[in-house]
């Protein structure tokens, strides 16, 4: 069994898979860390919670669910919880390893803009993500307690980034004016519920009512988060935390 010193290591890895000629250097993300672990429950016939299930962990330790807190903040698998599921399946830290998916070269991260979205002008299209209006978001079953999305009733719309860069990303589609001046009827605006939340980010609130908000996140503390409309005509809103069922941020609007 490897040492947990090495392992303490795995969420900031820099670390080079050995493949002879083919050796390739790997950045275990917040994301790719996560698609690792769901690999590994695929190549052993599990799903993630039958991974978890397998090593002694809390059956839900990996839902999608769980990668998240309700305010937006990233969860990382802790590292005692991947050394149990490697030990399970018998698995190196190579083998893990190898499993993320390999990422755009170094000199195409260099320059591509942040979040992988390109600046200027769209290339062709090259995937689609869910699409849902706002009316219809706060009725039951479109989305999971993490708020990704779930359940049957979702349209699709093009995005100009493979899927598979924006794990869980979708679209919520702007119905009436009660976002103007920011946002018009029909304007798309793309959602990553992985994506970290800080102040100043435009985001998607859901409460446990199953009210759902575009609002700008002004303040955000353990107990509570205060947020300030996009229209003026619109009151600013203040939750406690524990009246939120997830915070996502909107990284694109298609306008």
């Amino acid at each position: 069994m490897m040492s947990r010193s090495r392992l303490a290591t795995l969420p900031f890895l820099m670390d080079r898979v050995a493949a002879g000629a083919g050796a390739r250097t790997v950045m275990l993300s917040h994301d790719t860390i996560w698609m690792a672990i769901d690999t590994l429950a695929e190549r052993h016939q599990m799903t993630a919670s039958g991974l978890a299930r397998r090593a002694g962990l809390d059956p839900t330790s990996f839902n999608k669910s769980k990668r998240l807190g309700p305010d937006g903040r990233l969860r990382w698998p802790s590292t005692e919880s991947i050394a149990k599921v490697l030990e399970a399946t018998g698995a190196s830290l190579d083998q893990f390893v190898s499993y993320v998916p390999q990422e755009t070269h170094e000199s195409e991260l260099l320059d591509a803009p942040r979040h992988g979205l390109p600046d200027g002008a769209f290339p062709p299209q090259t995937g689609a993500i869910p699409l849902l209006g706002f009316a219809q978001a706060g009725a039951g079953g479109f989305f999971d307690d993490g708020g990704f999305p779930a359940g049957q009733g979702w349209d699709v719309v093009d995005f100009p980034v493979s899927a598979s860069r924006k794990a869980g990303v979708y679209a919520l589609e702007v119905q009436g004016d009660s976002m103007l001046p920011l946002y018009r009827d029909g304007d798309r605006l793309i959602v990553e519920p992985g994506a970290q939340v800080r102040r100043g980010d435009r985001v998607v609130v859901k409460t446990r009512e199953g009210e759902v908000m575009a609002k700008i996140l002004l303040r955000q503390s353990v107990r509570s988060i205060e947020l300030t409309s996009l229209n003026p005509a619109h009151a600013n809103r203040v939750f406690d935390m524990a009246e939120v069922e997830w915070m996502a941020r909107i990284i694109w609007a298609s306008q």
